[in-house]
């Protein structure tokens, strides 16, 4: 068994969230272009290579300063470039697109615990790596599935938010990602308690 606070660990978590990040926005673009809106496709994000879909700023750096500042990293990866207009079921389609990333996770982590029970692997460094990847999955779905612009449940809100919530979700989303993180820490003691429930109930099914 190794832990997760050495080097080595590091590395594992790091690329377990790569390769998770990778999934999450390849599907993104993967959908829209399902759809109809092939810019995505045409600047190569269709592509499990973790490498097209890492910002320095916001996956590596945005981390890394609020670690050093002492609070809970939050990163994000280059965002999937959509043309609205082009995606065909409008604001459904949208919310389609949205919904990919998330689902993506959860599907990664139902394959990661049906794996784990499947092979029925002895407490150790096996068993530890695909119970992170288990947890990770879970993590990036629950977080990402937060209805505050640009996170991905954004688009699910929007899809069946009366016209009034629509005009203040589009009037956040053009405030950009430093509004988002805002909010968070404003919110963080009524968003934590509902991050930790959403992870536990469904750990709580995955990895009884």
């Amino acid at each position: 068994m190794f832990e997760f606070s050495s080097l080595l660990g590091i590395g594992i978590f790091v690329g377990i969230l790569f390769v998770s990040i990778a999934f999450h926005e390849t599907m993104h673009a993967y959908v829209a272009y399902k759809l109809g809106d092939d810019l995505a496709h045409s600047r190569g994000r269709i592509n499990l290579n973790p490498l097209k879909h890492i910002d320095p700023i916001l996956t590596i750096g945005l981390p890394v300063f609020m670690l050093l500042l002492g609070l809970p990293p939050i990163l994000a990866a280059k965002p999937v470039p959509i043309n609205p207009n082009r995606v065909s079921g409008e604001e459904l389609g949208m919310a389609a697109v949205g919904f990919a990333g998330p689902f993506t996770n959860l599907v990664l982590a139902t394959i990661g615990s049906v794996v784990l029970h499947a092979l029925s692997l002895p407490v150790g460094v096996a068993s530890d790596i695909l119970r992170l990847f288990v947890q990770l999955n879970v993590a990036l779905f629950v977080f990402n599935m937060l209805p505050l612009p640009p996170l991905d449940g954004s688009r699910v809100l929007y899809a069946v938010a009366p016209a009034p919530v629509q005009e203040l979700m589009d009037r956040l989303e053009r405030m950009g990602l430093s509004i988002t993180l805002l909010m968070l820490f404003l919110l963080l003691p009524v968003l934590s308690p509902i991050l930790v429930a959403g992870n536990n109930y469904i750990l709580s099914i995955l990895l009884p």
